[in-house]
């Protein structure tokens, strides 16, 4: 008799990675879940976007018919709450909400000739731990005091501006294929002591990168923030854009330019963490520890002194995905990178782990994490068919980079985290002669097949005081004395030689998408140091040194210029979009790399001392080769070496180069 069983088939993560076979009911788990809690979704609000609009109603909203304000709150264990402001005298028994009990929402309506637009106010909220002045929850604006410092909501009626950037869609298609990331903070993009705005950096620097050559800008620190030195990452608003960069208008403005120029923008996400901060944040808003927030040791980040979100309420669920709707909807944003996704993932937080075993993977997981992170991917997806989504994970979670139904979390890609923690490890820790080329090779090939990664060799991590960019690493006093284009100097040539064969490396066999921290493709000589205590609040250092690059009597534009051009032979000949990479030569001895990726060969000679003449490699395409690009070039600060007009044949699928010292080759078939 036949069996009628029907039997479960296998997910598709486990048929592309067998290794993964003896976790099969914790990936079943994961596929599970989000499709009854994408159904419950569907069922109770008819879609994941209608119930990821709660922005729409929840926070201040004007009435056209009504001339006035709804004010609703989210404040399930809260007593009472009331608006305050200066249209009231900051009276607190003056306009009081009510409470629905069924679903903890207050509500009161206030007519447009008490309060108007403009107008800073804030709710009163009495709950367990007594009365306070917060910032309502959805606030979409708000305005610090310059002489208390203290932070007031501002009520707007909606945004005027008038998009012209409807069809940049199908420029996104094409750029989410193989993206080269510009990695910016707007506060910090400009060469003065303070603020940079949101105006300067699209009138300044949106040119520079186009110029570059860069495809997408992702931009950090958008989000209000209390404490400018959290680079961010200490959110306490989370619908608000940054008040000391302009207004929300001035943030649209600068999107849509990027449009006009074909550049895609994603906004660096912070939802692995809050700020704990009692008077801007959300902690203990209704007066109750866990309305937000796990309650107890649960709900707090000890390495980060944050407070963490309760991923498996419904209520913050909708609250954060709404929020990754809201900046797409309101301010078209092209995709996010999800900051710090290992702390989400792991109730360890990743925290002196070291991810070594595939049992790590699934042991103290954060279940309820990964299923917002599954919600929040086809979230983005559906309202930006093309949009971009970047996991910042250093543990290396198995079908991170793949979709829902095949047991993956569904983002587009993940960062190589592993890439710049490398080179840099190895400046520092060995000599340039040690250099193992075999392990440089693994490093850089190191990823998980079908799941796309972005590499970099550095980003702001390695930028910020405490660290040193590579360029600094390299170079460090030396760049101070010695960065005259006419003054040769060893230190500076090795440092100029070996910052653009790491970048070219990483880029052409480091992932399938690139990226770059602002400044740093220059060489930008300093770190990042915010104002802070410890420096007397200075923005010396919060700033870009432009006319650096723009000197044509310092070195820096040999730099600036190199990475103009590795960007676009990476853009012209679709270097990232090929997933073919051909091992040519590995010679340890030599300290040489060859390899073609697509139509190009690439040579890299890490050699401090040796050049090769007629240096033969393995080619298995036949035919005529020529140079397009040569770090060893001139107009890159190198000492043209090569003649880049001769040609080069393969024949017996053999091909021979002058391969000079600390030199990287790009070749192409004729």
């Amino acid at each position: 008799m036949k069996s009628t069983h029907k039997k479960k088939s296998v997910p598709k993560i486990i048929k592309l990675d067998p290794w993964l076979a003896p976790f099969e009911e914790d990936i079943r788990g994961r596929i599970s879940r989000y499709k009854k809690t994408l159904k419950r979704i569907e069922n109770d609000h008819g879609s994941l976007s209608e119930y990821a609009s709660s922005y729409d109603t929840l926070g201040i909203h004007y009435d056209k018919k009504k001339k006035g304000w709804w004010y609703r709150e989210w404040a399930p264990k809260a007593a009472l709450l009331s608006v305050i402001g200066d249209f009231n005298q900051w009276d607190r028994r003056s306009h009081l909400m009510k409470l629905n009990p069924a679903n903890g929402l207050w509500e009161v309506f206030i007519s447009e000739s008490e309060l108007k637009e403009g107008d800073q106010f804030k709710v009163h909220i009495i709950g367990d731990n007594g009365g306070h002045d917060r910032i309502p929850a959805y606030i979409r604006e708000v305005k610090q005091d310059k002489n208390t410092h203290e932070y007031r909501a501002v009520a707007v009626k909606g945004s005027k501006f008038e998009w012209e950037d409807d069809d940049f869609s199908k420029k996104l298609k094409k750029i989410v294929k193989a993206p080269l990331i510009y990695e910016a903070h707007i506060g910090m993009a400009q060469e003065k002591e303070g603020y940079g705005t949101y105006k300067e950096f699209e009138e300044l620097v949106l040119p520079r990168i186009k110029k570059l050559g860069y495809n997408v800008i992702q931009l950090m620190a958008i989000k209000e923030h209390p404490y400018y030195g959290s680079f961010g990452y200490h959110v306490s608003n989370f619908f608000a854009p940054c008040h000391h960069f302009g207004s929300a208008e001035d943030l649209r403005s600068l999107i849509n330019k990027a449009h006009e120029l074909g550049i895609a923008v994603i906004m660096d996400l912070v939802h692995s963490h809050s700020v704990k901060n009692f008077a801007e944040g959300l902690n203990e808003f209704d007066g109750s520890e866990d309305q937000y927030f796990h309650a107890g040791g649960r709900g707090y980040h000890n390495q980060w002194d944050s407070k963490l979100f309760n991923y498996g309420k419904d209520e913050v669920l909708q609250f954060l995905l709404s929020n990754v709707k809201y900046w797409i909807d309101e301010f078209h944003f092209d995709g996010y990178r999800f900051d710090g996704i290992t702390s989400m993932m792991y109730f360890h937080h990743g925290d002196f782990m070291t991810f070594d075993h595939y049992d790590t993977y699934f042991n103290d997981v954060e279940w309820d994490a990964l299923l917002y992170l599954q919600l929040a991917n086809k979230l983005v997806h559906e309202l930006k068919t093309n949009g971009l989504t970047i996991a910042e994970d250093m543990s290396g979670m198995p079908g991170l980079g793949l979709p829902q139904k095949d047991g993956g979390i569904g983002f587009d890609y993940r960062l190589a985290m592993g890439v710049p923690d490398f080179w840099i490890k190895l400046l520092k820790e060995q000599k340039d002669e040690q250099w193992n080329m075999h392990e440089i090779w693994h490093v850089l090939n190191n990823r998980r097949a079908n799941e796309p990664v972005i590499a970099y060799a550095e980003s702001h991590d390695q930028a910020i005081v405490g660290d040193k960019t590579i360029a600094f690493r390299l170079m460090d006093k030396e760049m101070y004395w010695h960065m005259n284009a006419d003054d040769p100097n060893f230190v500076i040539d090795r440092g100029i030689a070996l910052h653009k064969m790491l970048r070219m490396l990483t880029l052409s066999l480091g992932g399938e998408g690139y990226l770059n921290f602002i400044g740093n493709e220059f060489g930008h000589p300093e770190w990042i140091d915010f104002p802070r205590e410890g420096n007397h609040w200075s923005f010396k250092y919060a700033q870009r040194k432009w006319s650096l690059v723009d000197n044509e009597n310092l070195k820096y534009q040999f730099l600036s210029k190199f990475d103009k051009d590795m960007i676009h032979l990476a853009k012209k000949h679709k270097v990232l979009e090929s997933n073919e990479i051909v091992e040519l030569n590995i010679d340890n001895q030599n300290k040489v790399i060859a390899f073609m990726r697509g139509d190009l060969v690439f040579v890299f000679n890490f050699h401090p001392v040796k050049s090769i003449p007629d240096y033969e490699f393995y080619c298995p395409v036949e035919g005529d080769y020529k140079i397009i690009l040569n770090s060893d070039d001139k107009k890159y600060g190198g000492h043209n070496r090569v003649d880049d007009t001769l040609i080069h044949s393969v024949i017996d699928k053999r091909m021979k180069v002058y391969s000079t010292n600390r030199t990287c080759l790009v070749l192409k078939k004729i």
